[in-house]
């Protein structure tokens, strides 16, 4: 205040000596009394008018202070005010932190406590624990990186290491569906270490395709107890199995040669191929349920043989429980060439065969596996349309309705029926997306996706798209030949179905069974794969005609 009173002064002082500069110049006049008065109105005019300029400036300055203050403050917080905010978020983030261990450490004690219990006891007592504990944990973690998005600037690597997942006992994630433990290592295996000059000469009728292809399995575990090498069937008589199926990798498997073609076969028996002995392993409906027009079709191939005579009394409907030593001592002998018919319905050593990689000693994950055309054609896909986590769904219709009706119960659903039962396994696995491989009408799968919601939301079902040479996922099957086969088509939905998150199976198909058998053998297999609206019955079924 000290300098704006000089600066005034200095303006008075400048105000008078102009005032008396211009008297000088001036003429001189005759006063009168009211020129007094008039000075001195003046004078009062301009002291107030100084003074109002003061007073406004000293209104306004701590205004205009003010509002710089506030306008800042949001801005640009005290250091004080900032400390007490980061100190407080990095408190709630060790709170939290140590929430998630505890939650951490009581789920792996629930795994212990499962471990103690029978596995139907457990799975009742723990599985809804385990579903709460897990949307905590997932929770916890969203709220840390909500937290932390707050402290993206500077260096914080002394305390965000902290904050990494802990891992979870049983291979879990963040989700029900873990992997189940095929526990390997516990696997009854046998050598095959066939005769290079013994045959053994497959023949699968039974079904399509995936009824074959466990004929075939069974053929090899036959031929390894028998100590000869399998025969694979010619395409004129079955189905093409080289255009889905790599041979070699079977050998591969082994170190050695334990499966030929039949042209290879052909070849080392140099056109004389005979089968030297025609035993049955199925006697009824008829010898080897080999009717007589296969017959012909064998012999029109350049075989000879004798005339099929049973091993023993078998039916196919009501197969018996057979053992290793039964086989072996039903089948061994020194004939070069020996065809047992079709055995896709024999009941040998179920659980030695059923077990994860198959009964047979090898160094691969499964036999009898996709070629690598189709593998990597299923894996295009994945990364096209469905991405890591996905369910995928065996939806099986045509010809089902009838087939299933003949059970008891049933196993044909209705559509809502159906639908209710997918959306519940979606939301367990948490998965964005469904892949379905179906023979179901257009009518039924758009039904299907109108009510498969969650959140309120439909969940996609994505089947194949028909050709597009804008899409360059299934390049591989066009550029070797293998486009429009519709054994290539199946196998590929089988392999993109083994490959999923979680499976949903059709049940009493073999093909489902197979992609059952592919995720086991693969270590895909989840603890939450199931059949459509497993343990449940349809809500309606239809009379019998």
């Amino acid at each position: 205040m000290e300098r704006g009173s000089s600066s005034d002064e200095e303006d008075d002082r400048e105000n008078l000596i102009l005032q008396n500069d211009d008297v000088k110049h001036l003429p001189p006049t005759t006063r009168s009394p009211f020129h007094i008065d008039d000075f001195h109105s003046t004078m009062r005019r301009r002291f107030h008018l100084h003074l109002n300029k003061r007073y406004l400036l000293a209104i306004l300055l701590p205004l205009l202070i003010l509002v710089l203050y506030f306008s800042t403050r949001n801005l640009f917080p005290s250091g004080l005010r900032f400390d007490r905010m980061r100190e407080s978020e990095l408190r709630a983030l060790y709170l939290l932190r140590q929430q998630q261990l505890g939650l951490f450490s009581l789920w792996n004690n629930s795994q212990l406590e499962t471990g103690n219990r029978s596995f139907v006891q457990s799975t009742a007592l723990l599985d809804d624990l385990k579903s709460a504990l897990l949307q905590q944990l997932s929770l916890n973690k969203e709220i840390q990186q909500v937290l932390l998005s707050s402290h993206r600037y500077g260096n914080l690597s002394e305390f965000q290491s902290d904050f990494q997942d802990p891992s979870l006992s049983g291979g879990y994630g963040f989700g029900r569906c873990g992997k189940v433990d095929q526990k390997m290592n516990a696997r009854r295996t046998i050598e095959w270490k066939p005769k290079s000059n013994k045959y053994l000469f497959a023949i699968c009728l039974s079904g399509q395709m995936s009824n074959h292809l466990i004929c075939l399995e069974k053929h090899m575990f036959f031929a390894a107890l028998l100590d000869r090498v399998l025969v694979i069937p010619s395409s004129k008589v079955d189905y093409q199995y080289n255009r889905v199926l790599d041979i070699d990798h079977i050998n591969e498997c082994f170190g050695r040669k334990v499966v030929v073609s039949f042209e290879e076969f052909s070849v080392a028996k140099k056109n004389h191929m005979h089968i030297d002995s025609f035993k049955c392993y199925f006697s009824l409906p008829q010898p080897c349920y080999v009717d007589e027009e296969h017959i012909k079709k064998l012999k029109s191939l350049g075989l000879s043989m004798g005339n099929p005579e049973p091993a023993w009394v078998e039916d196919i409907k009501k197969p018996n429980k057979r053992t290793v030593q039964d086989v072996q001592s039903k089948f061994s002998s020194d004939d070069d060439v020996l065809a047992i018919g079709d055995i896709f319905y024999a009941d040998v050593e179920q659980d030695w065969v059923m077990q994860p990689g198959g009964p047979l000693a090898h160094k691969c994950k499964t036999l009898i596996e996709p070629s690598r055309l189709i593998l990597l054609t299923a894996q295009r896909f994945i990364q096209t349309f469905l991405g890591k986590n996905f369910v995928a769904l065996h939806f099986r219709r045509h010809g089902f309705l009838k087939f299933c009706n003949a059970k008891m119960p049933s196993c044909f659903f209705p559509i809502p029926q159906a639908a209710d039962c997918i959306t519940r396994i979606v939301e367990k696995a948490n998965a964005p997306v469904v892949y379905l491989s179906t023979d179901a009408a257009e009518s039924e799968t758009s039904l299907l996706q109108s009510l498969v919601v969650l959140g309120g939301k439909a969940v996609p079902l994505v089947k194949r798209p028909p050709r597009s040479s804008a899409e360059k996922w299934d390049a591989l099957l066009y550029r070797h030949g293998l486009e429009d086969d519709s054994q290539v088509e199946a196998m590929l939905d089988k392999t993109i179905c083994a490959l999923s998150s979680v499976f949903i199976g059709a049940p009493g198909s073999t093909f489902t069974e197979d992609i059952l058998r592919l995720r086991k053998d693969w270590g895909s297999a989840s603890l939450c794969d199931e059949y459509l609206c497993q343990g449940e019955d349809p809500n309606f079924v239809a009379e019998n005609e």
